[in-house]
């Protein structure tokens, strides 16, 4: 599917989608918590509904409503199929192979799509370590695993992802016995924040020693809760630098006290001296003229793509350091971010770990999304300044994180088609 989109100016309010790293999150715990779960005001976004699909494979009930979704679980892992299908959530794929491997059954865990690429190797040594059996597709998925879980004092790496040790940290409340998980290099250290913040409200303990170790007694009994999921500060990224480069948007939903990696959004925005107001759940942002900003995004490696449409709109040389952290999403983001932005007349080059963007004009251009969610959402951002309409081509993985972006922006004022 192409979007068209055009120069505009963008004026209007939007209640930003709640955050699918917290509902993932919170559909994994809620499956090892016995008893009935209500989560409130999902987003039914690809990877939700893979979370939820993984949840139900393994053991739990599940209703999904408009408004809500209900998880009646044993507390334990009680595969009902031999097979799991991730979708193409790297969250879902590396935080359920150790809850999965609380079974003692074996079961298969696929993936789709550009996840089939993302190495899950490290994670396959994990399990193994923890006497585990897996294998993988030479360190692809599929993944075979068959539990249970030994706990012990394991060591992982943790500068490429911080999502294995989400899983561990998780799966080791309930393993048998007391573990120690130490962890060399961890980046995007809010995204374990994240993850201790959602185990405790379940009434689960991690303790955290300056993450470098963490230590996690088993068999800890997990309390089904309600739970009311925050604004996505990934997704809210997007609509923010929209309304910094052509208009007005007020944004609700949102938490300012938030643990998401990605509202440092509101630091950027604060660098180019765009005009923002926050009033209790809302923020407001009004365009301005923007300056040139420098940034480390290491612990928040999704803001790239928004920040490099930020950065186009800018007056001179936008440096964003931790290019690093791009190599093994939904595409290659850095090689793909100058691919495409370069169509649309934008100057973008990576130094060692920094990406440099040209500011000042985007002339428009026809891009392709690489099937990236969030390629796809900030060339649209792009092309709201455009001299001349930039057309994008695979424009349905948005359904990745944000279903309903292109809609949003329409109604925003968006010259969308």
């Amino acid at each position: 599917m192409n979007k068209v989109v055009s120069r505009s100016e963008i004026k209007g309010a939007v209640k930003t989608p709640t955050s699918k790293s917290y509902l993932q999150r919170a559909l994994a715990i809620a499956l090892l918590a016995k008893g009935k779960s209500v989560i409130i005001d999902p987003n039914y976004c690809d990877d939700v509904l893979a979370a939820i699909n993984v949840i139900q494979d393994l053991g739990a009930e599940v209703k999904a409503e408009s408004d809500r979704i209900v998880v009646k679980s044993t507390g334990d892992v009680l595969p009902v199929s031999s097979e799991v299908s991730c979708g193409e959530s790297g969250l879902c794929a590396r935080m359920f192979s150790p809850i999965i491997a609380l079974s003692g059954r074996e079961v298969t865990l696929q993936v789709e799509g550009s996840l089939k690429k993302r190495p899950l190797g490290m994670v396959q040594d994990a399990l193994l370590y923890l006497g585990v059996e897996c294998t993988t597709n030479q360190g692809f998925a599929p993944m075979v695993i068959k539990g249970p879980i030994e706990p012990s004092e394991i060591e992982v790496d943790g500068s490429v992802s911080s999502q294995l040790l989400t899983g561990l940290l998780i799966a080791l409340t309930k393993a048998e016995g007391f573990s120690v998980v130490k962890v060399d290099n961890l980046k995007s250290k809010p995204y374990i924040d994240m993850t201790v913040d959602m185990i405790k409200y379940f009434c689960g303990k991690v303790e955290n020693y300056n993450y470098e170790t963490f230590k996690v007694q088993g068999d800890q009994i997990l309390q089904a809760k309600k739970y009311r999921a925050e604004g996505d500060w990934s997704a809210a990224a997007f609509l923010l630098v929209a309304g910094a480069v052509s208009g007005c948007i007020e944004l609700s939903g949102m938490s300012f006290d938030s643990k998401q990696a990605d509202m440092a959004i509101m630091e950027v925005l604060e660098l180019v001296g765009a005009d923002v107001l926050i009033d209790r759940d809302s923020v407001l942002v009004t365009k301005t003229k923007l300056k040139a900003f420098e940034f480390d995004a290491t612990d928040c490696p999704d803001l790239f793509p928004p920040l490099v449409a930020l950065a186009a709109n800018c007056s001179g040389k936008s440096k964003i350091h931790g290019v690093s952290r791009l190599k093994h999403k939904e595409s290659d983001r850095g090689k793909v971010l100058i691919e495409e932005f370069s169509k649309l007349g934008v100057e973008v080059v990576i130094e060692d770990n920094t990406m440099i963007v040209k500011g000042g004009k985007i002339k428009g251009g026809e891009v392709f999304s690489h099937e990236d969610h969030r390629i796809a959402m900030a060339t649209a951002v792009a092309g709201l300044n455009a001299e001349n309409p930039v057309i994008i081509e695979g424009t349905e993985c948005v359904s990745k994180s944000y279903p309903e972006f292109f809609e949003d922006l329409k109604d925003l004022g968006g010259n969308v088609q």
